[in-house]
């Protein structure tokens, strides 16, 4: 009996209006709706990276939510996430010392997004 691998990992954040956060993701962060439950259930992806998303009421819980994407050509989503004004005031791209560029980036809903690229 051999071993299991873990494949991947996917992200369920909280949202206030899934329909909302839904629309945010796919027009300002180029994702794809894959499935949406108006008050219940969303899920995006873009590329081979998935978001779920959970109907919340409660703003507090969040903007405490955070998860990390691995991405490829971390400076022009950097440029790009600027030019659109979701960057995160304290959270500006930078080199940190675990060996990654990174950066973070707020949905309307307050979830924070870290988007990061190890360094070569």
């Amino acid at each position: 009996m051999s071993n299991p691998m873990f494949n991947s990992a996917v992200p369920v954040l909280a949202s206030l209006d899934i329909t909302k956060t839904i629309h945010f993701y796919c027009s300002v962060l180029g994702f794809t709706k894959i499935h949406e439950e108006p008050m219940v259930y969303g899920i995006i992806q873009r590329d081979a990276v998935q978001i779920h998303f959970w109907a919340c009421t409660e703003k507090h819980i969040a903007e405490n939510t955070a998860c990390r994407i691995n991405v490829h050509g971390i400076s022009a989503l950097y440029a790009e996430c600027q030019s659109k004004g979701i960057v995160h005031p304290n959270a500006s791209l930078q080199d940190k010392p675990w060996g990654t560029r990174e950066f973070g980036a707020t949905d309307e809903d307050g979830n924070l997004i870290t988007f990061f690229e190890e360094i070569q």
